[in-house]
């Protein structure tokens, strides 16, 4: 089997390929260890071919898969195999393999090498506000990964089932059909459907180090399900920019929602535009029921109280709030803003969003809300 670190880095891939849309399902693991021991786990090639056969289910999961290990490897991509496949090997650490002993190891497993400078891994725990402009382009491709999938809700209709209550029209029909005559009881059970997951994103020029990656992350949202997503910004006003971040591409995408945002790094005043999306949108439909993540570091210009009065409308239309503050995964934080600390006994969820591996945990948050 591969090395204790090595499984570490193999079910953190598995983990990202999961976060990206593909059933990697954790009982899948065993069968990627195995494959990866078999095939080398020291080569670009049996790493994905490992993961491409145990953890892809369809022909739709190919595309995400390359992608997935393109962005979790730093760009490693196998090429197409004619015949035997090369040795190539993942990048290498600048410093040698050491034992207990201080001594360099000659039999030292490439993976061991190859897979402790993955990127990805080292980029996850990273504050987004203080990555280098390459860094900065590396978490941006993972961003794109991070699809949350919509939290389920049951619907009001039923389907036909083996299992379920008794569905009393189907089963007076087949009675019907055998004269009269006692028949098996039909079965039924109900849909289930994703709920709407709303996303408000502060832009003001406190959230600036981490208005990027949020826009990104509801890029992700979107395209993952553009009918049951809406992304708002808020700032001095609310915008609407769902319908921008539909673009396939990322960077068109927000270059198309800066352009419609028009207080962009400017002040925050959080209640009026709570207010405004509640008036306007969440009263009216949007909010009720859905999952709504307020992504902001609790900054307002105006009353706290007004923000509290507002968060608590917000609650009780929403299945579940969320809100998201950079600063909360940083040591020796305390909600004192003013915003925050009035809005905070409204919340179902109060999560951190200032690296990757919190952005990964919200994906989580939305899922199971």
């Amino acid at each position: 089997m591969p090395d204790r670190d090595v499984t570490a880095v193999l079910v953190g891939f598995a983990r990202t390929l999961r976060h990206a849309g593909v059933e990697a399902t954790p009982d899948r693991v065993p069968a990627l260890l195995a494959a990866a021991d078999a095939l080398g786990a020291g080569t670009v090639e049996g790493v994905y071919w490992a993961g491409r056969l145990t953890l892809c289910g369809c022909r739709d999961d190919l595309a995400v898969y390359d992608a997935a290990f393109a962005g979790y490897f730093g760009g490693a991509r196998p090429g197409r195999l004619p015949g035997i496949p090369p040795q190539l090997t993942l990048p290498r650490p600048s410093a040698p393999f050491a034992g207990p002993d201080g001594q360099e190891r000659q039999d030292a497993p490439d993976a061991m090498l190859a897979m402790d400078a993955s990127p990805a891994e080292v980029l996850r725990q990273r504050d987004l506000a203080a990555l280098s402009p390459a860094e900065r382009d590396e978490v941006r491709r993972l961003v794109a990964l991070l699809a949350p999938a919509a939290a389920p809700r049951p619907s009001r209709r039923y389907r036909p089932g083996r299992r379920g209550p008794v569905d009393p029209p189907r089963s007076v029909r087949l009675l019907l059909r055998q004269g009269g005559e006692p028949a098996r009881l039909a079965r039924r059970h109900r849909l289930v459907r994703p709920r709407r997951l709303v996303l408000l994103l502060d832009v003001s020029g406190s959230m600036s180090p981490y208005a990027d990656a949020l826009l990104r992350f509801g890029h992700a949202a979107v395209r993952r399900h553009p009918t049951r997503t809406e992304v708002f910004t808020l700032g001095t006003r609310l915008t609407r920019i769902s319908r921008a971040l539909r673009h396939r591409d990322p960077d068109a995408a927000l270059r198309a929602a800066g352009a419609a945002i028009a207080d962009w790094h400017g002040g925050t005043r959080l209640a009026e535009s709570v207010k405004a999306f509640l008036d306007r949108y969440g009263q009216r439909g949007m909010a009720r029921g859905a999952v709504v993540v307020l992504c902001s570091d609790g900054w307002e210009r105006g009353d706290p109280d007004q923000l509290a009065g507002q968060v608590a409308r917000l609650s009780r239309l929403a299945h579940r709030l969320v809100w998201v503050n950079p600063h909360r995964g940083k040591p020796g934080y305390a909600p004192l803003a003013g915003g925050m600390s009035a809005a905070l006994p409204y919340l179902d969820d109060f999560v951190a969003g200032h690296s990757l591996a919190a952005l990964e945990e919200l994906v989580q948050v939305i899922a199971h809300a």
